[in-house]
């Protein structure tokens, strides 16, 4: 916790603040490694307080003695903060532009004299790059989403509805261990394969392509794999198809490392499929990041500026959706370093016929 607090305060003087205040819960949990979607936390110069309401100040206290200051609200905001800030003498105060809202900007004004200054960018920028025990959550969060993938192999039928594949896969990801799943779970068959984030429904599995796109959480860390299968025997088209997202994943696979130009990533799957005739199926970018969220910078798309480094996790994730028909997607993620990725995907991506 602390190294991470001491990052914080080494930008204080680039952003012109004297503390920042934290009121999202991501950032909650990345500062403290706990989890309260209504904590707040205030880091100044010299001090950092965490602000717990009665049903975590038990855990809080536990958890956070030593590095925060933990306090349990009572009263107005503006009365215990306001406090908290003329001791600390801030007059500029950071706070998390890109996940509080208007409304809740509008009542911090009203509730502090401080000027109030933009920092989240500052934020995410740290947490790009992933630590060792960072690194090892999400590995262990991939490993169960792997060994889930492995499981519904060994139960797919034509009797199963999508809704049936999604529940299994989450059942199997938190009995195993998961936190939570990553997100909402995607299993989608037939000609609702071609809909990159379809929802599955109360039907049976169709002919075709089956595309399963899901992760599990561990210790708030997320993973995201999608591996699509055939439901009987792939025609010609299908394995031309797939054996594109295939080689167009393979191929940038093999161009990520440090400092490559995430745009030149995208650009190097995009051509794999341009080249075999369905660059306009091909509507999404390549990959994201992730970790504590499950869309974190930097992105692999045409329009990004970044330049991935050693540490950045990242998803590859090529796709072909022809409406109407049926979709392929093959997603792995890797972790890049000085000389290539390491892939933390470790279940099979070659075409399964069921």
């Amino acid at each position: 916790m602390k190294i991470r607090i001491d990052a914080l305060r080494a930008s204080f003087e680039n952003l012109g603040v004297d503390g920042v205040y934290l009121t999202s819960r991501t950032s909650h949990r990345y500062f403290t490694r706990f989890d309260n979607e209504d904590g707040a936390l205030l880091i100044t110069k010299s001090n950092a307080y965490a602000f717990e309401d009665f049903r975590y100040i038990e855990v809080a206290t536990n958890t956070l003695s030593g590095a925060f200051t933990v306090i349990e609200p009572k009263g107005k905001r503006s009365e215990w903060l306001g406090d908290i800030l003329k001791r600390e003498e801030v007059s500029r105060l950071g706070f998390e532009d890109l996940s509080m809202s208007v409304s809740a900007y509008e009542r911090l004004k009203l509730d502090v004299s401080a000027t109030l200054v933009p920092v989240n960018n500052t934020i995410n920028k740290m947490r790009e790059i992933k630590t060792e025990d960072e690194v090892l959550k999400m590995e262990k969060a991939q490993e169960l989403t792997d060994k889930a993938f492995a499981h519904i192999l060994t139960m797919l039928s034509p009797n199963m509805t999508e809704n049936d594949v999604a529940s299994e896969l989450e059942y199997f990801m938190r009995k195993n261990g998961a936190e939570d799943k990553s997100f909402e779970t995607i299993a989608v068959s037939g000609e609702k394969s071609s809909l990159p984030h379809g929802v599955p429904g109360n039907i049976k599995l169709k002919k075709g392509f089956l595309t399963m796109d899901f992760g599990a959480t561990v210790d708030g860390y997320h993973s995201d794999m999608t591996r699509t299968v055939s439901i009987g025997k792939a025609d010609e088209e299908m394995k031309r198809i797939y054996n594109t997202v295939f080689n167009a994943q393979a191929e940038a696979m093999k161009y990520i490392k440090a400092g490559v130009n995430c745009k030149e990533a995208d650009k190097v799957a995009r051509d794999v499929i341009t080249d075999a005739g369905y660059g306009e199926y091909f509507g999404h970018s390549l990959g994201h990041s992730l970790g504590l969220e499950i869309h974190e910078m930097p992105s692999c798309s045409p329009r990004s500026e970044d330049t991935l480094v050693v540490g950045n996790i990242v998803t590859v994730e090529p796709g072909i959706y022809i409406p109407g028909k049926y979709g392929v997607r093959i997603e792995n993620m890797v972790l890049v370093t000085e000389n290539g990725c390491e892939n933390l995907t470790n279940c099979d991506n070659a075409l399964i016929e069921l």
